[in-house]
Order: structure tokens, then sequence, then C-alpha cells
């Protein structure tokens, strides 16, 4: 069990039956009433983000959750298989549980969360850049650009990129995968 007053980031508590980590918090003290503490809340399993307010110094479950390190292998009918780094042993997790998939290819590196007491894989993480080459982009168009103007791209993933009129195919780039934008050019 733990308070209001133990939360941080990252941490994952059991709220209304399910799985959910903190994103953020705020603890607020208006001048009239009780202290609160506002929070947005990631559910593991959906990925469904909400907002809840805690009276302060309410106790809540903590779950036990560990970050394992694990390579993407391949994609088959019973959904994506990964490799543990440390003991080589193969886990395949739902195409729910892994909401960035078409931003991972083969040989990448992701971490996966366990419930630590089942030991039951919860959902995969990618590093918030990776790297991809584009397959496939329109040329841009000299003098269109006056505005900050974007054009689609496809990756060597298959997934649809916006990126800036002055990338090229077969150029490398960063993308964050928290918001699936072109973050830089890999030089």
């Amino acid at each position: 069990m733990a308070t209001t007053a133990d939360f941080r980031n990252g941490l994952c508590i059991e709220f209304n039956g399910d799985l959910w980590i903190i994103t953020e918090f705020q603890h607020v003290k208006p001048g009239k009433g009780p202290a609160f503490v506002r929070t947005k809340l990631k559910n593991i399993k959906t990925g469904k983000v909400v907002d809840n307010t805690f009276t302060a110094g309410i106790k809540v479950t903590t779950a036990r959750v560990e970050q394992r390190p694990h390579q993407y292998i391949f994609k088959d009918d019973y959904g994506y298989n990964f490799m543990n780094l440390e003991n080589f042993e193969q886990v395949s997790l739902d195409e729910k549980m892994v909401p960035f998939a078409d931003l991972m290819k083969e040989g990448q590196e992701v971490t996966i969360l366990f419930h630590a007491e089942t030991e039951t894989p919860l959902t995969a993480e990618l590093p918030t850049y990776v790297e991809l080459t584009i397959t496939y982009t329109e040329p841009g168009i000299k003098g269109d650009t006056a505005t900050n103007a974007s054009k689609p791209a496809t990756v060597e993933t298959g997934a649809t990129i916006s990126v800036p009129l002055f990338i090229g195919q077969d150029e490398k780039i960063k993308v964050d995968t928290r918001t699936y934008t072109y973050a830089e050019r890999v030089k």
C-alpha cells in the first residue's frame, strides 16, 4: 500500500480493477477545503489515458512491474515474438499489447513490462526515438517553403510519417514513437 505522498511518474497502481501507470501528477492545496492530487493515469492494457483526482493521504494499492529488455524477432499468426536479451527465452505478445507495431523493425530492442507477481507480460514499449529509412516520398517542390509545410513519407516498416519538404527518399530519419512525428534527420 502507498499513499498519495508516494506518487511519482511511472508508478504502477491498481485502480478500478485494472493496472494503471501514473504519467503526470500535481499536488494541489486550495485555500479552502482539503488538499488533493490531480493525476493522469494510463491503462497498461488498453493505453487509454484518464484524468483522476485523489484526496490527499488516501491509500492506493501499488503493483510491482518489471521492465525487461527484449528484441523483436518476427510476427506470426499468434502475434509479435520477442526474445529476452538476458536469458534468450521467447515471449509472444498479442497485437493489442504492442501499440507501436508499425514503427518496429526486426532486431529492434524494446522494453516489455511484466507483472512481477504473476509473471505475465503487460505491454511492450519502444525507445523514445527510432531511426528509420524512408522508402518512398514525393519530391519537394522548390519555393514551397513559405510556411512550415510537410509531406507524407513511407518508412521501411510501412508506417506513414509526416516529414518536412526537404527530406528525400532513402534518407534516415529519427521518429518520436510517442507522437509518431518526425524528430530530425540522421547523419
